[in-house]
């Protein structure tokens, strides 16, 4: 959960590691690689971690409830999926005003990943960074469940020719897991044959290498491992032969070290050491206030980036929602999506400061509300006795956000015809 809080290869794969960084992101190298470069490329964040009773993962509503019920006023959601796209759905205990039942789905379930990957092709965006918490899968459970999502989308991304990343996400970890992310990444590099290129041809690769993610990186919110800790794992995870590329998902101000990051003088060394840096923007501004923080931020963070030779993603992200999650009636809807224009603005900024790529988040997020797949409208939603749920806008198709950030993608591919006016959709 980010919200707004503030490895050893196998001989056998080292010929799957040598892929070249080129700009277009859509052609097989020599090597079989079909995404070779972060660069030119719109990819969100996908959390994967719902589950539904009923489905076989066996955690019941994990990640949709609150105190064990999902049910009227106990949801951890505040959006809520449009489902009638998917196969299979499970029944849940909420009904619309006209008495019907409000259904949700379960990733765990191979077709529910599939029909994301194909919403991926259909709207142009490129693909996804699967996010892995080591808070979840150091029990038997969690992990049996990231990985059977992880299976589902590796399948579906090489179906449908969608660029995918591991991103570990480091929330409630401690100094000690430091060495479970260690293991888990080499084991999931065997297990899944991660870097053959002829059974997943669209990992992704930078700077010649497979790329890893790891988010969490000296925020200043009381976490139980140091920048000391990651700089030892990105040592490790690198080698003395940079076998890797990594990414670092790092706090909004990280540059100045104030506001939602330690200051530490650790922290620019371990950037440095990276070779992507994502920072977290969710909750840092709204529509009102984007223009004059993210104004110079920007430019001065990709400035020093390039000096540093450190690739920049910025992060966008449609609206923001977290009422049911924190209990509080005053964060419904605490970020408006504008119909899209929020989105837009972040997409130009991004563009316009010479940015070369993007990070979404989320594609999938309904806990936070930025999630950009296909969610219930406004006057569409279930009841939640004294609580509620958010909706898209009611005049936007469900599926509003999904092209919108298609033609986000659609720009940093390098077409015309694209501006800071938000573009009109005719159908």
């Amino acid at each position: 959960m980010k919200g707004l809080h503030y490895v050893v290869i196998p001989l056998f794969l080292l010929l799957a590691f040598n892929c070249h960084s080129q700009t277009a992101e859509t052609r097989y190298d020599e090597t079989g690689c079909l995404y070779t470069s972060y660069k030119g490329l719109v990819m969100a964040g996908y959390q994967g971690w719902f589950t539904a009773l009923g489905d076989a993962s066996d955690r019941g509503w994990h990640h949709y409830q609150k105190q064990g019920k999902f049910e009227p006023g106990f949801a951890s959601v505040d959006f809520w999926p449009d489902t009638k796209d998917y196969p299979t759905t499970y029944k849940t205990a909420f009904q619309y005003t006209n008495g019907e039942n409000a259904y949700v789905y379960s990733p765990y379930d191979e077709t529910s990943v599939d029909l994301h990957f194909r919403w991926m092709k259909e709207y142009g965006i490129d693909g996804v960074f699967m996010q892995r918490f080591l808070s979840e899968i150091k029990s038997e459970k969690g992990k049996r469940h990231f990985n059977k999502v992880l299976v589902n989308a590796l399948k579906a991304a090489k179906k449908y020719k969608r660029a995918l990343c591991i991103m570990y996400d480091l929330s409630g970890s401690t100094s000690a897991d430091m060495a479970l992310l260690v293991n888990d990444w080499n084991e999931v590099q065997q297990l899944f044959s991660l870097f053959d290129n002829k059974e997943n041809p669209t990992y992704l690769r930078h700077n010649g290498k497979p790329l890893l993610a790891i988010w969490g990186v000296g925020f200043n919110d009381n976490r139980n491992y140091t920048i000391a800790d990651i700089q030892g794992l990105v040592n490790q995870l690198k080698g003395p032969t940079n076998k890797i590329s990594i990414l670092l998902g790092v706090p909004y101000y990280w540059r100045t070290m104030t506001k939602d990051t330690e200051k530490s003088d650790l922290l620019h060394a371990i950037i440095k050491r990276a070779d992507i840096l994502m920072p977290w923007a969710v909750g840092r501004y709204n529509s009102t206030t984007y223009a004059s923080v993210s104004g110079s931020t920007l430019v001065d963070d990709i400035s020093w980036c390039k000096t540093n030779n450190v690739e920049y993603v910025p992060l966008v992200f449609p609206g923001f929602s977290w009422g049911n999650l924190k209990n509080n009636l005053g964060v419904y809807n605490q970020i408006p999506r504008l119909k899209g224009d929020f989105l837009w603005q972040q997409v130009a900024g991004a563009k316009q400061a010479g940015a070369q790529s993007l990070y979404v988040a989320m594609f999938d997020e309904v806990d936070e509300g930025t999630a950009i797949f296909k969610t219930k409208r406004e006057g569409e939603l279930p009841l939640n006795a004294n609580g509620k749920f958010v909706g898209i806008e009611a005049d936007l198709p469900t599926d509003y956000y999904l092209w919108l950030t298609g033609q986000a993608a659609n720009w940093f591919h390098g077409q015309k015809g694209y501006s800071t006016q938000k573009p009109f959709r005719n159908k």
